[in-house]
């Protein structure tokens, strides 16, 4: 157990929003190993960014010498939570959730350690899933008060727009959550998104009206982008932490590139690097700020993905925009030299054309459109008039633009369209 306290940890690194009796919580998490839980509804058969801060923060309390429950909501799924929705979920077979949380077991493994009692995965289905529900509501229903329910900002939006019997359920299966896990596991503290609150409030308060306990809630906040976007929503939807969804490469890319207001909040949250020096990053611009951006997104993929593809992401960066300033700890400088061309070929997407092809000067637009890198030849017009094509980096403004042989450099010739899609053209 760390002698320092690791809500002085979270406090500085924005993992802060609300929490219940907060000095009670401060003491008992300074002077013995709490075990705490975070919930996870199976939905998906992946993880993504918006549940980072959760997964984050648990093995930042791991780190503290606390123990964390991982909860697989594999009974609440099958009901789904209402809150920050504005229609109901669908619903998910059994089936459909176990193979999901396997999945999910996997992931959180890269963040949080299982091993010898350290960390606990538990199901919900295993206590929720053999409720009689007429002893459900005398023992436990009697407990809530439907009024009280009704001032929860949830449960008041979703009363515009529809809801349903089933999903006012929730809170009390997720309250419920909490008293089997206090039981089970003497588990004393529910963290979550500040989504959650009410759901936690629920939990706490149950907890205390059947066992007479002082058990606690913390929240952090919903993460959001400075221009007020949910972080890790991209053109193509949710940032994935499987690579088999959202690639390391992709990953990387994201990180890289997010807004300059956003760089040193994203190294707090993402990475675990020592606020001593991220409180620095703030005052950053130019060359010192794309070199914590490159950090940004190793740290941020090594920690997905693992260091090999943190290291290649990295490398076909390097080959695709150069050096970016790459600090020479992160990467050997003879590797960022060389830009390790094969690695690239890997992460990037690429076509081969011949030498003879490209020695008949062929419009760009003929090659985006006939080798599928756009829709058609005159998608690939349109966005040269739009701006949106580079080739080897500089930006084509001619529709009539051709390539030729003096585009190649070391074999292939780099094309990205409007931001984010990079290819290479590879010269046989």
């Amino acid at each position: 157990m760390s002698t320092a306290n690791v809500f002085d940890e979270l406090k500085r690194r924005g993992f802060a929003a609300q929490t219940t009796d907060p000095e009670p919580l401060y003491e008992l998490l300074g002077k013995e190993s709490v075990t705490f839980y975070i919930g996870f509804d199976p939905t998906s058969d992946s993880l993504h960014v918006g549940h980072l801060m959760g997964v984050m923060a648990m093995s930042h309390m791991q780190k503290y010498g606390h123990r964390p429950i991982a909860i697989v909501g594999g009974g609440t799924a099958m009901v789904g939570d209402p809150s920050g929705k504005t229609e109901m979920r669908k619903m998910m077979k059994r089936e459909t959730v176990v193979e999901n949380s396997e999945k999910l077991k996997a992931q959180l493994s890269r963040y949080v350690e299982f091993d010898t009692d350290k960390a606990i995965l538990v199901d919900n289905y295993e206590w929720l899933g053999s409720l009689n529900y007429i002893d459900f509501l005398r023992d436990i229903g009697r407990h809530f008060s439907v009024n009280k329910m009704l001032t929860y900002e949830t449960y008041k939006r979703r009363l515009e727009t529809g809801l349903s019997f089933l999903e006012f359920n929730y809170q009390l299966l997720q309250a419920f959550d909490f008293y089997m896990l206090y039981k089970k596991y003497n588990c004393r503290l529910q963290m979550g998104g500040d989504d959650q609150w009410a759901n936690i409030l629920a939990g706490a308060d149950l907890v205390r009206r059947i066992e007479g306990a002082n058990v606690y809630g913390h929240t952090f906040p919903l993460i959001m982008t400075a221009s007020g976007q949910k972080m890790g929503k991209t053109e193509v939807g949710a940032l994935w932490l499987d690579p088999q969804k959202t690639s390391p490469y992709d990953y990387y890319q994201y990180w890289v590139n997010v807004d300059d207001r956003d760089v040193a909040k994203c190294l707090a949250f993402f990475t675990f690097l020592p606020m001593d020096e991220i409180d620095d990053v703030s005052h950053f611009t130019g060359v010192e700020l794309n070199v914590a951006k490159t950090i940004l997104a190793f740290e941020a993929t090594k920690l997905t993905h693992g260091e090999k593809a943190a290291h290649e992401s990295l490398t076909a960066a390097v080959a695709a925009f150069g050096t970016r300033h790459i600090p020479t700890d992160i990467l050997p400088s003879s590797t960022i030299m060389r830009g390790s061309v094969q690695a690239s070929e890997k992460s990037i997407p690429s076509i081969g054309i011949s030498l003879s092809t490209l020695q008949s000067t062929p419009r760009v637009t003929e090659i985006l459109g006939d080798y599928k890198l756009t829709a058609s030849r005159g998608e690939a017009r349109r966005l040269i008039q739009q701006g949106g094509v580079y080739v080897n980096e500089k930006r084509i403004t001619n529709i009539e633009a051709v390539l030729s042989p003096n585009d190649i450099i070391e074999g292939k010739i780099a094309v990205r369209l409007g931001k984010k899609k990079h290819f290479y053209i590879i010269v046989k």
